[in-house]
């Protein structure tokens, strides 16, 4: 179950089709996983339905709680320059 919090913590939010397909673990298993730590306050979750196509596609959206990933290294948009005087 921690595996699945820590696969979160670094990828971000994913699809549990996605959860399942990256870690090599079967879909019901993850499934499993999410819906305790929901319960447990770890993680935020949402069902999602998209469209590719005619196709109808229906997955759980998770993300860790109150968890912000560290800040990519390199400029940012927006970032001031700082000039030497």
């Amino acid at each position: 179950m921690q595996d699945v919090l820590q696969y979160l913590k670094k990828h971000g939010q994913l699809l549990d089709s996605e959860i399942a397909a990256g870690m090599g673990i079967p879909l019901k298993q993850v499934k499993q996983h999410i819906s305790a730590l929901a319960a447990l306050g770890e993680i935020s979750k949402c069902s999602v339905t998209r469209f590719n196509g005619n196709d109808r596609f229906e997955g759980i959206l998770c993300r860790p709680s109150g968890f912000s990933p560290p800040a990519s290294p390199g400029r940012k948009p927006g970032a001031q320059v700082k000039v030497a005087a």
